[in-house]
């Protein structure tokens, strides 16, 4: 376990490999699960200001299901996460020509039309980050889809900490994150 600031990063996050093979997966984190994508609190109020700029980036399917049901909804937690496709994929989801779903805000971000890649949640995928009055836990989510990112990973020597850190430096800075490298590399 390693402790930086308020937060306790599970020592898999520094140990295991991990990198998304898009063409294995077909993006399956899109579709499988119980619910959407968890939302930060302020994360709603962003998908409603960019909404019409990401919208030609989204599926008929998913404009459908926006239109009928909302682009998050509550979950029993209190919480948002993003609405689905009849209780599949995200409704930010797109498939491309290869079958292979994709996220469309990443999409009209990486084209400049808006300034938020994605939920932190999705972004931080494989780590998932439990919240506690005093601390984050951030751990590293194991699921059977994917695998072939695991295999990946450990192909490409690249653990999820290096993986993911984009994501990390977006959720706890530049200075923070230094401090995970300094701690993994000093044990």
């Amino acid at each position: 376990m390693i402790l930086i600031e308020n937060t306790c990063i599970s020592d898999d996050v520094a140990e295991k490999f991990f990198v998304c093979n898009l063409d294995k997966c077909k993006g399956a984190c899109c579709v499988e699960g119980d619910l959407g994508a968890p939302l930060e609190p302020d994360e709603p109020a962003i998908l409603d200001r960019i909404y019409d700029d990401i919208k030609p980036y989204l599926s008929p399917e998913g404009i459908k299901a926006i239109e009928e049901n909302g682009r998050y909804e509550q979950d029993v937690d209190g919480g948002y996460v993003t609405t689905t496709v009849g209780g599949r994929e995200c409704v930010y989801a797109t498939w491309d020509e290869r079958g292979i779903l994709k996220c469309g805000i990443e999409a009209a971000y990486n084209d400049g039309k808006v300034d938020w890649k994605k939920p932190i949640s999705c972004h931080l995928y494989p780590i998932r980050v439990t919240k506690y009055e005093a601390f984050h836990a951030l751990n590293y989510d194991r699921w059977p889809i994917c695998s072939p990112a695991c295999g990946f990973g450990e192909q490409l020597n690249v653990p999820v900490y290096k993986f993911v850190r984009e994501a990390l430096i977006r959720a706890y800075g530049e200075a923070w994150y230094g401090q995970l490298v300094k701690a993994i590399e000093e044990k």
